[in-house]
């Protein structure tokens, strides 16, 4: 995978920021929550499958943070790999609720996606449809749900927080990738 061309808006070389910050505190929380939460002696095959899946998350954050985008490339091979996973009963985070975990797979990202479209395009891309088909597949349906809450949740704070700096202005975009990408892990952590 490439990184996305820089544009005017997004130029190369940019300085440390908070971004930087932000990365390497989700890169933290991610492996810190890898290696509390699954156990690479008792099953390697969840710890590899989960390790490669929050490295991609942490690259997304990155990437949608400096350029509003998640890429194809990232989000795209764990769906059929999530999939495959869930079905064999390998993932010990869904077990035998294969069932939902592919219904709230299906049916959490289309009812954003929908409720999104009066709002414009990009309130709610597709790149953010496709992470959470990944969440739901890996995550299941109760921590979906809940990831789903606490995303919501930071994206509240975070958005009320810069509107009231007037850090932005009511009509900016905001990349919600980020947001669903922190409830994502949450789930993880506060899930049983």
């Amino acid at each position: 995978m490439r990184w996305p061309e820089h544009d005017e808006e997004h130029p190369a070389g940019r300085s440390v920021d908070w971004r930087t910050v932000a990365v390497v505190a989700m890169g933290a929380f991610a492996f810190g929550l890898l290696g509390q939460r699954f156990d690479p002696a008792a099953d390697p095959v969840a710890f590899g499958a989960f390790g490669l899946w929050f490295a991609t998350l942490v690259v997304g954050f990155a990437i949608d943070l400096d350029q509003r985008l998640l890429p194809d490339e990232l989000t795209i091979p764990v769906i059929p790999l999530a999939l495959i996973f869930d079905v064999m009963g390998r993932n010990p985070l869904v077990g035998a609720e294969v069932g939902p975990a592919i219904a709230v797979a299906v049916l959490v990202p289309l009812v954003l996606f929908v409720l999104s479209i009066p709002f414009g395009a990009g309130a709610f891309g597709l790149g953010d449809v496709k992470l959470l088909v990944g969440v739901g597949l890996m995550t299941g349906l109760t921590r979906t749900y809940t990831g789903l809450l606490a995303g919501l949740l930071a994206a509240g704070i975070v958005l009320a927080v810069l509107l009231a700096t007037r850090r932005i202005g009511r009509r900016a975009f905001v990349p919600f990738g980020p947001f669903l990408i922190f409830g994502a892990l949450w789930g993880i952590v506060v899930g049983p």
